[in-house]
């Protein structure tokens, strides 16, 4: 067939790994976390590298590695517990950032340089089923490398995981502790049997009130930080669906593609948490709102309360980042509607550019969504100022590495409108090109990049201009929070924080001194205006003064 899109099969050893506990420690200091990620991100990526991985993929803070060679992946792991141990030694307990890691060997799909198949989300269970700072592998890894390397395992046994048919036989990896001493290997099935009889026990007091199920859908991919509570979760929540499930006659409705092409980049250190629903929104789901789905286009939105929202059960509805989704209607049941849904979806997903993994956002009238919402800057998106807009350049993109200029130059650059660029605060990046609505663009890309940071990420490109004040002559380096920023004395932080909401236009650029306290050149006509009117102004209050932000960025010498 004339455009038909060939795949490419192979056999690899799949390394799966993510931070555990990355939403607190974001919350809790935003910028020395994602400084603290940028760093260990260069240690993963340097022993996968020494090591002949490759990584295929990253979503924030998790990583995705390919080896050929169960052996080096496994000792690759090793080196990077161990390295990042000794690193968090000079952190306390509870900003110490470890990593879970999961490997496997498995057979999976090659597209366009990423990898799709079960070999990637067994990797990914496998994290799941990992100890913090520790490695979990399954049968196939350990027959490899049980003789060849003179670390100790524990079998865990075979563990049923999501959306993988068969259970997984997995083994633990003895880790050292920091005391120099392994972690002794005990299993972990009497605490996670705990976990289940507590759900059932919840389960069972909702049914006694007399609730109404609610038929819920858990579809994870590598990005599901807590696998095993989530299962227990669904469990419970499927058991109470049993008891309210009613058949329906089966028809279908297709769901149109996206109209735009959208493209997702991430650097080294981009970091995304994504959150997992508690286990309270697995009995009280949120009902579905076809104008709250993220991701995907106001056509496609219009087209779910036209199409999905009054057809019969069951339905579903899938999508991903990019805004690729489908839906399906009057199936035999909601398991038939899960998997269509999804099938349908990742179809579309692999013929498009930038292909992502699908995940149910609905089933019936319930959203199953297992991330939180994207978090979005406040209004408004995007302020035009003719003082601070000019030209956009890829070469002058801030944050972004010479790999994501160079994509921006060749996709961007040239593309038609409508097209705009999100930025993350560690560099990530979203790009769309070919859009209808300029509001729908912005809010897609804000959608998008927020999911893969975990934080809010601002419009600093829209068509050809840059709609935010990018610095030339000093060179960015992060998101400016005056709220936060350690340079600027505690009581000084409110009114720089005021003084730049009230400065709506022009260059703005704050500076301080060895004390801390502010200075301040505001509404500028050049960025070089508002570095000499800050300079100046710091002189006054304090010594040794030095430009630390310009517009949204923070700032060094360039």
């Amino acid at each position: 067939m004339a455009g038909q899109i060939v795949l490419k099969r192979k056999i690899a050893a799949i390394f799966a790994a993510d931070i555990a506990g990355y939403s607190r420690l974001v919350a809790e200091d935003e910028e020395e976390t994602l400084r603290r990620l940028a760093a260990y991100r260069e240690v993963v990526d340097d022993f996968i590298a020494r090591a002949g991985g490759r990584i295929f993929n990253t979503a924030g803070d998790a990583v995705l590695a390919e080896f050929p060679s169960a052996v080096e992946a496994v000792r690759c792991a090793i080196d990077i517990q161990e390295s990042l141990r000794t690193r968090n030694m000079a952190y306390p307990p509870s900003r110490q950032m470890s990593y879970r890691i999961g490997i496997t060997i498995g057979d999976v799909v090659e597209r366009d340089g990423d990898l799709l198949g079960d070999g990637v989300n067994i990797a990914a269970r496998l994290e799941g089923l990992a100890d913090v700072g520790g490695i979990c592998i399954s049968r196939a890894v350990h027959e490899q490398v049980a003789n060849k390397l003179s670390v100790q395992f524990a079998d865990m046994g075979a563990r049923e995981v999501k959306n993988i048919p068969t259970p997984v036989h997995a083994y633990r990896v003895a880790m050292r502790r920091e005391d120099g001493t392994y972690a002794p290997l005990q299993d972990k099935k009497a605490s996670r049997g705990g976990t289940l009889r507590l759900i059932w026990r919840i389960a069972a007091a909702v049914i006694a009130l007399g609730a109404v199920g609610v038929g819920t859908a858990l579809y994870l991919d590598y990005r599901d930080p807590h696998p095993r509570q989530r299962d227990a979760a669904k469990a419970a929540a499927e058991a109470l669906a049993r008891l309210s499930a009613t058949p329906a006659s089966p028809s279908s409705s297709p769901s149109p593609a996206p109209t735009a092409s959208s493209v997702v980049v991430q650097p080294a250190a981009a970091p995304q948490p994504q959150q997992s629903t508690p286990l309270s929104s697995a009995v009280a789901a949120e009902k579905f709102a076809p104008e709250a789905v993220p991701f995907v286009s106001e056509r496609t939105r219009i087209a779910l309360a036209r199409d999905y929202v009054p057809a019969p059960d069951h339905k579903a509805f899938a999508t991903t980042i990019n805004g690729v989704s489908a839906y399906v209607s009057g199936q035999a049941s909601d398991e038939a509607a899960k998997s269509a849904a999804l099938d349908q979806c990742q179809q579309r997903a692999e013929s498009s550019n930038g292909p992502r993994k699908c995940e149910l956002y609905a089933v019936g009238d319930n959203v199953v969504y297992v991330h939180s919402k994207p978090p979005l800057p406040p209004q408004p998106w995007v302020r035009h100022d003719p003082m601070t807009e000019r030209a956009f350049s890829a070469a002058e993109m801030p944050l972004v590495r010479d790999t994501g200029r160079a994509r921006l130059e060749a996709n961007y650059g040239a593309a038609r409108r409508t097209k705009a660029i999100a930025l993350g605060p560690g560099g990530q990046f979203f790009y769309s090109v070919g859009g209808d609505l300029v509001d729908d663009v912005v809010r897609r890309n804000l959608e998008a990049c927020g999911a893969q940071a975990g934080t809010a990420c601002i419009i600093v490109a829209l068509d050809d201009a840059f709609v935010v004040p990018v610095p030339a002559v000093m060179k960015a380096t992060g998101f400016f929070r005056a709220a936060s920023h350690q340079a600027i004395a505690a009581e000084s932080r409110e009114e720089v924080a005021r003084r730049l909401e009230a400065a709506t236009s022009g260059w703005n650029a704050v500076a301080v001194g060895t004390a801390g306290r502010p200075g301040f050149g505001l509404n500028g006509d050049r960025e070089e205006t508002a570095i000499g009117g800050a300079l100046a102004d710091c002189s006054t209050r304090d010594q040794d003064c030095r430009v630390i932000a310009i517009g949204p960025f923070t700032v060094e010498e360039n």
